[in-house]
C-alpha cells in the first residue's frame, strides 16, 4: 500500500493530507523522492527493513558509512585528547596532584551532568589512590558555580587542587580567590564563555573560543571522561602504573551515557558511542546508585536512553531543584547498595514532591496567561508568583511553551520584588540573544542562555517592561515557527507490522535524541478499540489495524490537550495516529509500545 505524502506524490503534498492535525501540525514526509531512491538502495545493499534504511538515510548516513554508524565504538571516534586547547597542562597538573599526594577538591554543578561528572572523577582518582572532596552548591542559596565561601571552606579542609566540574568557565572573582588562598584550578567544563578565561592552570573547555577540537558538542561529562583518558597517558608516561593496575575508564561509561543523555547534548559522534557502549555498561547494572534508582524508577528491562533521560535523570535532579544538591553524584560515586537504596530513595520522594508542586504551579500559570491575554498571549508568554519554588521554573516554563506553543518563561518572586525565572523557546526562536539584549537594555539585572532556553534575574516593577521588549523582538520569529509548524515522519506501519524485530533493528541505529530525532511513524486510519484516562493525565489507548493486529500505545499528559480529547472522543472509531515505537518489558516478555505525539482524523477526498 502506497500512502499520500510517502515519496510518490511530490515533496509538497502532506502525509496522509494532514494539513491541521490536532496539535495543529501538517505532517511531512522527511524524505523527499530522491532520499526514498537512497533509502531503497541502502536497504538493498545492507539487507536491512526499508523502514530502517529510510530512517538512516533521513539523518543522512549513506552506505558508506551504515555499519560503523550502526556500531560506533570509542576506539574509532574518541580523538587525541591532547587537541583540546590547554588539556596537557591540564592533566599535568591533575597528575601532580596524584603524585604528591594533595587534597583534590571537586566542585561540580547540581544537575545532572555535573553529578555524573563528579562521580566518574571521584571514582576514577579513587582507584588513582586519592581520595578527592566533592562540593556541589545549593542551587537556591550560592546559585551557579565556583563561590569564594566554598572554596574558603574547601581551603580550611586541606585542598590544593580545585576541579570545577560543568562550570567555572566563568568564575573569574571565584578562582582568583582560589588563587589568593594557594589552591591551583583545573576547570573541565563544555559552558560557552568569553575571550577572558579566569585565573586557572588550565581552562578545559571544547567551547572556548581558542579550541578547534571540535569536540564542542560533548556534554561536561564527555569532557571529563576524555580528560581521565588524557590523565591515564600521562601517569602512564610517568611510569605511575609500573606496580599497580591501571583503572579501567570504560567501566564508567554508564554514567558518561547519562550524563550525555540527561544534559541533551547533540547525539552525534563521540556522544553516539558514549551512550551506544555506556547502555551496554549500565544494562549489567554494576553501578550501585545507577541500579537502585532504576529499582525506584520501576525499570524493567534494559536501560535504554528514555528511562535515563526520563526516569533516571528527573530524580538526580530533584535533589538539586528542591533538596540537597549533593544527594545525585554522592549516590552516584558509592558503592554501598545500603547507602544507594537510602539515597535513591529519598531522590525518588523529592522527585514526586517535585512532580506535586510542578502540576500546581503549571495549572496556576496556565490559568494566568489566560486570565491575563485570553486564547492569544502574542509573541512570548510569561508567569510569575511569590508563591512557587525557583528550582521548579524551568520545568513551569517547558510546560507553558508546551501548551502555548510560543517562548515561555516562568518567574519566581519567591524573596520578595526580586525574581529568579527561567525560559524555554521554540525552534528558530533565539531566547539567548533575546534575553542578552535585555540585560543590555538595562532591564533585566542579570540574564543570559542559548538559543533554546535561558535564565534571568528581573524586579518586579520592571516584569511588564521585560515582556513588552521581548514580544517585540521575538514577534517575526515566532510567527514564521508558528506559520511553519509542522511533524516529520519517517514512515508508514502497521500494527502487524510494528513488531519487536523492528523496534530492536531500529534502535541499533540510535541512540535518538537531539541532533539524532528518534523516528516517528505514521498509522493510517487505525481503529480506536480502547481509549482511557490514566495517571497523571496521560490517556493509554488501543489501536486495531484492518486485519486484526493491535497495538498499545500512550499518550503521556495528553488528557486535557487537543491530542487526548480527540483521543477519547474516536473510541471505536479510525484515527490517523503518528508516534514513536518502543519496548515494554514486562514479566521478562517484551512488547510494543507506541507513545503518540499526534494525531488526525481522517478526510475523505473529494469532501
Amino acid at each position: 500500500m502506497r500512502l499520500s505524502g510517502f515519496s510518490d506524490e511530490g515533496a509538497d503534498r502532506a502525509v496522509l493530507d494532514v494539513t491541521s492535525s490536532a496539535s495543529g501540525r501538517t505532517w511531512r514526509d522527511r524524505l523527499d523522492a530522491v532520499g526514498a531512491a537512497r533509502a531503497l538502495g541502502l536497504a538493498q545493499r545492507l539487507d536491512l527493513p526499508e523502514i530502517v534504511a529510510r530512517v538512516l538515510t533521513a539523518r543522512g548516513v549513506d552506505a558508506e558509512a551504515a555499519l560503523a554508524f550502526l556500531d560506533p565504538t570509542i576506539k574509532d571516534l574518541l580523538p587525541d585528547p591532547s587537541i583540546v586547547t590547554a588539556m596537557d597542562t591540564g592533566v599535568a597538573r591533575i597528575a601532580d596532584a596524584v603524585e604528591r599526594g594533595e587534597k583534590i577538591a571537586l566542585f561540580a554543578d547540581y544537575d545532572v551532568d555535573g553529578a555524573t561528572s563528579a562521580a566518574v572523577m571521584r571514582r576514577h582518582l579513587l582507584a588513582l589512590g586519592a581520595d578527592p572532596i566533592v562540593y556541589v552548591p545549593d542551587r537556591l542559596i550560592e546559585g551557579y558555580g565556583p563561590n569564594p565561601e566554598a572554596i574558603e571552606g574547601l581551603a580550611g579542609q586541606g585542598a590544593r587542587l580545585l576541579v570545577t566540574l560543568d562550570c567555572g568557565s566563568t568564575s573569574h572573582e571565584a578562582l582568583a580567590h582560589a588563587r589568593r588562598l594557594g589552591l591551583d584550578a583545573v576547570v573541565v567544563d563544555h559552558h560557552g564563555c568569553g575571550v577572558e578565561l579566569p585565573p586557572a592552570a588550565a581552562v578545559i573547555n571544547p567551547n572556548r573560543h581558542d579550541d578547534l577540537s571540535g569536540l564542542g558538542h560533548l556534554s561536561a561529562v564527555g569532557v571529563a571522561f576524555v580528560t581521565l583518558v588524557a590523565l591515564n597517558r600521562e601517569l602512564r608516561r610517568r611510569n605511575f602504573f609500573a606496580g599497580r593496575r591501571e583503572p579501567d575508564l570504560l567501566s564508567l561509561l554508564d554514567l558518561v551515557a547519562l550524563g550525555t543523555v540527561a544534559d541533551v547534548v547533540p547525539l552525534v559522534g563521540l556522544n553516539r558511542a558514549f551512550v551506544v557502549k555506556g547502555l551496554q555498561v549500565a544494562r549489567r547494572r554494576g553501578n550501585a546508585g545507577l541500579a537502585a534508582l532504576a529499582a525506584v524508577a520501576r525499570v524493567s528491562g534494559p536501560l535504554s536512553p528514555y528511562h535515563l533521560g526520563f526516569l533516571i535523570g528527573p530524580r538526580i535532579n530533584a535533589g538539586g531543584r528542591i533538596g540537597d544538591a549533593g544527594l545525585g553524584a554522592r549516590l552516584l560515586a558509592t558503592d554501598d547498595p545500603v547507602e544507594a537504596e537510602r539515597i535513591a530513595a529519598e531522590l525518588d520522594r523529592l522527585n514526586k514532591e517535585r512532580q506535586l508542586m510542578e502540576a500546581a504551579m503549571v495549572e496556576e500559570a496556565d490559568a494566568q496567561v489566560v486570565a491575563h491575554y485570553g486564547t492569544d498571549p502574542g509573541p512570548v508568554v510569561i508567569a510569575s508568583s511569590p508563591d512557587w519554588h525557583p528550582g521548579v521554573v524551568g520545568l513551569i516554563a517547558s510546560r507553558l511553551k508546551e501548551r502555548w506553543r510560543r517562548p515561555a518563561f516562568a518567574v519566581a518572586f519567591d524573596r520578595g520584588e526580586l525574581g529568579v525565572g527561567s525560559g524555554r523557546s521554540v525552534g528558530g526562536v533565539d531566547l539567548g540573544a533575546a534575553v542578552r539584549a535585555a540585560v543590555e537594555a538595562g532591564l533585566l539585572v542579570k540574564g543570559g542562555g542559548h538559543a533554546m532556553a535561558a535564565g534571568l534575574t528581573v524586579a518586579r516593577e520592571r516584569l511588564d517592561a521585560v515582556r513588552d521588549f521581548l514580544a517585540e523582538r521575538l514577534a517575526a520569529g515566532v510567527e514564521t515557527a508558528l506559520a511553519e509548524r509542522s511533524l516529520a515522519v519517517d514512515g508508514a506501519l502497521t500494527a502487524r507490522g510494528a513488531t519487536v524485530e523492528l523496534v530492536e533493528t531500529l534502535e541499533k541505529a540510535g541512540p535518538y535524541g537531539s541532533g539524532h530525532p528518534e523516528p516517528l511513524f505514521a498509522f493510517p486510519a487505525h481503529r480506536v478499540a480502547f481509549a482511557d484516562e490514566v495517571g497523571q493525565g496521560h490517556v493509554r489507548l488501543s489501536l486495531s489495524s484492518g486485519d486484526g493486529a493491535s497495538l498499545k500505545a500512550i499518550a503521556f499528559r495528553a488528557a486535557a490537550e487537543p491530542m487526548g480529547k480527540t483521543i477519547l472522543g474516536a473510541r471505536g472509531r479510525p484515527l490517523h495516529v503518528v508516534g514513536a515505537l518502543g519496548l515494554d518489558h514486562w514479566q521478562g516478555d517484551a512488547r510494543v509500545q507506541l507513545r503518540v505525539v499526534d494525531v488526525a482524523e481522517p478526510r475523505i477526498r473529494g469532501l
